[in-house]
C-alpha cells in the first residue's frame, strides 16, 4: 500500500493497481478545463491589444514566449512533486491563473502585459506539471486514455474560452471584463473540497532524484520528443496564437476570429479524446506518425482553399496537430522510472520553451513576409519531425 493510495483515502488491498479511477480523472480533467479557459484569452484578445498598445507581431509573439517563460522551472516543480504532496499547486491555480488573465484588458502599457503574462504563466507551470503524473497513476495500464480525458478538458478549454472572453469583451469591453475572474477564484474554492484529501506525492516521496539523473533515464525518449515538439510547434504556433488575428485581418471581424479559434480546438477535443486511448491499442509511434503526416497537409489546404473547404480543413489540421499531446504524455511516463514528475517536469520544460521560441519567429516571418507565408514554412517545417519518430523506441 503506497502513501499516495493511502493520500486518496483508500482501504489496503481495495484497489488495483492497472485499475481505471473514472471519478478522479474525471475531477482533475475539470480542474484542467477551469483553469485552462483563463489561460486561453490571449489569443483571442490579442488583435485587440495589437490595437490598444501599438505591438508588432513579434512583440505579440513575445507576449506568448514570456508567458511560457516560467516553464523552466518545471523540472525542478517536478522534484519538488515527486518528494511532497502539491495538491493545492491544483487547487489554487485557477484563481492565481484566473486574476491576471482578466487583468490583461486594463494593462495601460506593453510592459505591464508582459508582467501580468508572466504572473499566470508562474500558476500554468504549478498546475501542469502535477497533475498528468496523477492522471497516470489514476489510469494504471491505460496511461493513454487517462491521458485523453486529461488533454478533453484542456483542448476543451480552449475551444470554449475564446468564444466567452469575446463575448465579455462584447458585453463589458476590453477594459471591463475583468469581473469575469470570479469564476475561477469561485472553482478553487471547489477544488479545495473535491480534492483536499488527495496527495500528489511520487510513491518514492523519501528517494532523493536530480534534475540530472531524471534527463540521464528519459534522454532516449526526450531528445526525439524535442524534435517532434520543434518541428510541431511551428503549426501550434501558427494556429493557436496568430489564427485569430489572421481571420480578423481578412474578414475584420472579432467573433469569426474567435470563432474558428473555437472550431480549431473543438476539433483538437475530438483528437484528443481519441489518439490516447487508440495509442493504447496501435502503439504511441504509429499514433504520432499519423499526426504528423496528416496535419501538415491540413495546414497548406487551409491557407490554399476556399471559405467552404477551408472550415473542413481547419477542423482536420485540428484533430489531427493537438492529437499528439496525450500520446507524447503517456510515452514519458511509461518511461519516467521512479521520478515520474521530474520527468514529466522536463518534457513539459521543453514543449513550453519550443513553443515559446517558435512564436517568436513566425510573429517575425508575419513582420516580414506575412501572417500566409508564415503559415506556408509552418507547414513544411512540421514535416521534419518524421525522422524523430522513427527514433523513439518501439513498444
Amino acid at each position: 500500500m503506497t502513501s499516495f493510495q493511502q493520500g486518496l483515502g483508500h482501504k489496503p488491498n481495495t484497489v488495483n493497481s492497472s485499475e481505471f479511477q473514472t471519478a478522479k480523472i474525471l475531477a482533475l480533467s475539470v480542474s484542467h478545463f477551469i483553469h485552462d479557459v483563463y489561460s486561453s484569452f490571449l489569443a483571442p484578445l490579442l488583435p485587440m491589444l495589437i490595437e490598444k498598445l501599438s505591438l508588432s507581431f513579434t512583440q505579440a509573439g513575445l507576449l506568448s514566449t514570456v508567458m511560457q517563460l516560467p516553464a523552466l522551472m518545471n523540472p525542478y516543480i517536478g522534484l519538488l512533486a515527486d518528494r511532497v504532496s502539491v495538491r493545492y499547486f491544483v487547487i489554487l491555480a485557477p484563481m492565481m491563473t484566473a486574476i491576471p488573465m482578466s487583468l490583461i484588458g486594463l494593462a495601460p502599457s506593453y510592459g505591464v502585459l508582459l508582467l501580468l503574462l508572466f504572473a499566470a504563466g508562474v500558476s500554468v507551470a504549478l498546475f501542469h506539471v502535477p497533475s498528468p503524473v496523477m492522471i497516470a497513476r489514476l489510469a494504471g495500464s491505460k496511461k493513454g486514455r487517462g491521458m485523453s480525458f486529461y488533454m478533453t478538458g484542456g483542448e476543451l478549454a480552449r475551444a470554449v474560452g475564446p468564444l466567452i472572453v469575446v463575448g465579455a469583451v462584447t458585453l463589458w469591453g476590453l477594459e471591463g471584463f475583468y469581473p469575469i475572474m470570479v469564476v475561477g477564484i469561485i472553482a478553487s474554492g471547489w477544488l479545495y473540497w473535491r480534492l483536499r484529501d488527495v496527495k500528489l506525492m511520487s510513491r518514492n516521496h523519501k528517494k532523493k532524484t536530480k534534475v540530472k539523473s531524471a534527463w540521464l533515464r528519459t534522454r532516449h525518449i526526450l531528445i526525439p520528443l524535442t524534435g517532434i515538439l520543434t518541428a510541431r510547434g511551428f503549426m501550434h504556433a501558427s494556429l493557436t496564437a496568430f489564427l485569430p488575428t489572421y481571420v480578423q485581418m481578412e474578414s475584420g471581424n472579432l467573433w469569426l476570429a474567435g470563432a474558428a479559434l473555437t472550431l480549431f480546438e473543438s476539433a483538437g477535443v475530438a483528437g484528443v479524446l481519441t489518439a490516447g486511448s487508440l495509442s493504447d491499442y496501435f502503439g504511441r509511434r504509429k499514433m504520432l506518425l499519423i499526426s504528423l503526416i496528416c496535419a501538415p497537409f491540413g495546414l497548406l489546404l487551409f491557407v490554399f482553399s476556399g471559405n467552404h473547404i477551408r472550415v473542413a480543413a481547419l477542423l482536420f489540421t485540428g484533430f489531427t496537430l493537438l492529437s499528439t499531446t496525450p500520446v507524447m504524455l503517456a510515452l514519458v511516463q511509461e518511461h519516467a522510472g521512479d521520478s515520474p514528475a521530474a520527468a514529466n517536469g522536463l518534457f513539459m520544460m521543453i514543449s513550453f520553451l519550443a513553443r515559446s521560441a517558435v512564436v517568436v519567429i513566425v510573429g517575425m516571418i508575419g513582420d516580414g513576409i506575412g501572417l500566409q507565408a508564415a503559415y506556408i514554412i509552418s507547414a513544411v517545417t512540421g514535416f521534419f519531425g518524421i525522422p524523430f519518430i522513427l527514433m523513439l523506441p518501439r513498444e
